[in-house]
């Protein structure tokens, strides 16, 4: 199975901040557009994120759940998207070095008619997206990381 990855300069406990911030889930996921609710536990195994997908006006809501989890570890997910199915998405993060990360992401078709697609064109579809993910997760860890190391960035001059 094809994979995506991105070496983030943060820790493995920053970047699992971000993915455990559910209402941060339309910022970096390339096609999630707006998150109506986050589940008070989330990402707790079993928990979900509810959200809208696709271009206005032309938007869809659906949910993801938690099918896994081990902190600041692995996060692996079902994305669901009705009526075309459900996709499984793994998040694993490695820290290969005092303050910074890999993060791999895997990702296939679990149910619905994707899964008639072969596997090398889906992988061709997800690969680009997937990175584009990634990238835009790492601009949120490495900007956060910044923050807390600011003490918080100040904006009430603004």
């Amino acid at each position: 199975m094809a994979h995506v990855e991105i070496m983030v300069q943060a820790s493995a406990e920053d970047t699992f901040a971000v993915l455990a911030d559910g209402w941060s889930f339309a910022s970096w996921v390339v096609g999630a557009t707006h998150i109506r609710d986050v589940d008070p536990s989330w990402p707790a195994e079993g928990t979900q994120l509810h959200y809208r997908v696709g271009v206005w006006p032309f938007t869809m809501d659906d949910i993801t759940q938690v099918s896994a989890v081990d902190a600041p570890r692995l996060l692996e997910l079902e994305a669901r998207l009705r009526p075309f199915g459900s996709a499984w998405i793994r998040l694993e993060l490695t820290e290969t070095a005092p303050g910074r990360t890999r993060i791999r992401m895997y990702e296939h078709t679990k149910r619905g008619p994707g899964t008639w697609v072969p596997d090398v064109l889906q992988e061709l579809l997800l690969m680009p997206r997937n990175r584009e993910s990634l990238s835009r997760l790492a601009d949120i860890v490495v900007g956060r990381s910044h923050d807390a190391a600011d003490g918080g960035q100040d904006i009430s001059h603004i």
